[in-house]
């Protein structure tokens, strides 16, 4: 079986779960333009998306349907989600600005505490910052499993606090799709509104040298970022909306090689985080090409020609803060990211805010 092959039978299965769990396809909507947002993680670095989210909640002629993401990106859909069917967007901007604000108050317990030369001499950028060194050379010769035999997460009592996952299981006017990564076998799981938990959440985000992987129905998991930073296919396939905005916080593209050794590491976790987002795109250019009129009619037509995709990320707003950058929740950075995530939200609708529900402001063609 050739490649084009494979894959046009992953995405016809795809279809199948579609026509068997009895969604109708995806027909036109009136009124407000219905958005699927798919998230990236990224560590602290989701204060970001905090921010574009925020703003994104102020547009009133658009409906957020579905969200997806892994590890911080999964956070903040099961926050939104939760948010949005509780208290519509405004619950939703004050759900996420009450996540983020215990995550920034809970800091004091972490290892990544800055002193006063830090602040002083090198802004948000704590890659010398005594705690962080300390921290970064005791995980190279201990495992979480050593360091907190426990298994404690503070994030678990915060999602238990923040989010209302009954609601979450009970609704289906927010769809959510988290991703996590089998131990065992190395293959992606998405769970969707009906299994999703704070053990969930907590597997999607689970950095195999900080936690101990999560136990699941028997299997263990580890960060969702590994198989699928994020997962898009979900949200074309189950979802209503042909809007697909996505958040990234890691940038695909570097122009310069790096020559480090740290520059080295950065560079090789960069590629192989973006590495399944890459392939999905890819396959979606691919099929799509493929679904034009000069290839034939294939079933999958109605959903690949309608979509569009539309893309946000960080530009060069996170380029000096260091690699220790994902690790730092500081309350004032986190708020200091959020408004980088507004701010540039900002200027995407001012340039591309056009192109919602009329045409892709992300051209796939560039995967091919």
């Amino acid at each position: 079986m050739s490649f084009r092959d494979r894959l046009r039978e992953r995405l016809l299965g795809w279809r199948r779960a579609l026509t068997a769990s009895g969604r109708r396809l995806p027909g036109p909507r009136r009124g407000r333009i219905p958005v699927n947002m798919a998230l990236e993680g990224g560590g602290a670095h989701g204060a970001f998306t905090w921010g574009v989210l925020d703003r994104v909640l102020e547009e009133r002629n658009l409906r957020i349907e579905g969200l997806s993401g892994a590890s911080a990106g999964a956070m903040n859909a099961a926050v939104t989600a939760s948010g949005l069917l509780r208290g519509g967007r405004d619950g939703a901007r004050e759900a996420l600005h009450e996540f983020w604000s215990a995550v920034g108050h809970a800091n004091g317990m972490g290892p990544l505490q800055p002193t006063p030369m830090d602040y002083l001499l090198s802004g948000w950028n704590r890659d010398w910052s005594p705690g962080y060194v300390w921290a970064r050379a005791l995980s190279k010769v201990a495992s979480p499993y050593q360091l907190n035999p426990t298994g404690y997460n503070p994030l678990n009592a915060i999602l238990e606090r923040v989010v209302d996952f009954d609601l979450i299981r009970a609704r289906q006017d927010v769809r959510v799709f988290v991703s996590m990564t089998n131990v065992h076998t190395g293959r992606l799981r998405v769970v969707d509104n009906k299994g999703l938990s704070p053990d969930v959440l907590a597997a999607s985000a689970c950095l195999p040298f900080v936690f101990q992987a999560v136990e699941i129905d028997g299997e263990h998991y580890w960060d969702g970022g590994y198989t699928a930073n994020p997962p898009l296919f979900p949200l074309i396939f189950e979802c209503d909306a042909r809007d697909v905005m996505l958040i990234q916080l890691t940038p695909v593209r570097r122009e310069e090689v790096p020559k480090r050794v740290g520059d080295i590491v950065d560079r090789v976790n960069e590629i192989a985080f973006n590495a399944n987002l890459v392939r999905e795109l890819q396959m979606l250019a691919l099929f799509q090409d493929q679904a034009r009129p000069q290839h034939g009619r294939h079933h999958y037509r109605r959903h690949l020609d309608a979509l569009k995709l539309h893309h946000i990320d960080t530009a060069d707003a996170l380029e000096d803060m260091g690699r220790s950058s994902p690790m730092n929740s500081e309350w004032p950075f986190l708020q200091h990211l959020r408004d980088l995530g507004r701010e540039r939200a900002s200027r995407w609708f001012q340039e591309y805010g056009h192109t919602l529900g009329v045409a892709s402001s992300m051209p796939l063609s560039e995967f091919l």
